[in-house]
């Protein structure tokens, strides 16, 4: 089994700072593709930003220029540095990551549980 755990949420102040992490642990022979979501009260979740293993970085229009995602492979962790926080990037911002457990099972993606961004003055 794998567990991701996210932390790094809280309240901030508009044009604020916070900086997102998600710490993936349990049976990993792989990390491929891992990425940030997002989900609003009363909205669908949607893809904030997303990291390939190599480092290829994509972004949603919306947050481009003021978020930047990373990862530190060694530590199987994913971090979302997040600038000028704007009161619309409040939401549940969730960890996913694509993870290989053995050498002879496909990857299979996993969830985090959640951390409540709220961005309000």
């Amino acid at each position: 089994q794998v567990q991701l755990v996210e932390s790094g949420g809280g309240l901030v102040q508009p044009g604020g700072s916070l900086r997102l992490s998600c710490a993936a642990s349990g049976s990993i022979f792989s990390i491929y593709t891992m990425g940030w979501y997002r989900q609003a009260a009363g909205n669908q979740r949607e893809l904030v930003a997303s990291i390939s293993s190599g480092g290829t970085t994509n972004y949603a229009d919306s947050v481009k220029g003021r978020f930047t995602i990373s990862r530190d492979n060694a530590k199987n962790t994913l971090y979302l540095l997040m600038n000028t926080l704007k009161p619309e990037d409040t939401a549940v911002y969730y960890c996913n990551a694509a993870v290989r457990t053995t050498t002879y099972r496909p990857a299979e993606t996993y969830w985090g549980q959640g951390t409540q961004v709220t961005v309000s003055s």
